[in-house]
């Protein structure tokens, strides 16, 4: 199994979205680039960690590759709202590519420089190696599915 750690808003939305991706085989919500590697909600929505909330996937590259997974990344949400997607703002809604390996990076910097040319030099993802990730608390995830 392969690991992709991506940032692009909220992540109960786009976690739901790549839980239906064929190859993806487990997914889960967390936090990641901050600058601890424990935290929780209330926290990380002081701005003061700088974690942005992610969906923590692992999938089957025999069946969907890393490439295609950023592809829909980048279809899913706006690349072009710094620190904000729909409603929600702050930097823990980002949108950034956490990647593990070289190739994980070479393969991000290639298609963040397809859909910059597609959205005309206006996507503002970021491209970082993996840090400080760290699954979000569960009373948070039980609350919040009470919710939705």
């Amino acid at each position: 199994m392969e690991i992709a750690v991506l940032a692009l808003g909220c992540f109960w939305a786009p976690e739901i979205k790549f839980s239906k991706l064929e190859g993806v085989e487990k997914t889960e919500v967390g936090y990641c680039g901050g600058k601890s590697i424990k935290t929780n909600y209330q926290e990380v929505c002081t701005g003061n960690t700088n974690h942005a909330e992610v969906v923590r996937l692992e999938f089957d590259e025999k069946k969907v590759t890393y490439e295609q997974i950023l592809n829909y990344f980048f279809e899913i949400h706006n690349p072009t709202t710094l620190n904000r997607q729909g409603p929600d703002f702050g930097t823990q809604y980002r949108s950034e590519i956490f990647y593990t390996n070289e190739g994980q990076m070479k393969i991000a910097l290639k298609v963040l420089d397809k859909f910059n040319n597609i959205y005309k030099g206006k996507v503002v993802t970021k491209i970082s190696k993996i840090n400080n990730y760290c699954q979000a608390e569960k009373y948070h995830q039980k609350y919040l599915e009470k919710k939705i």
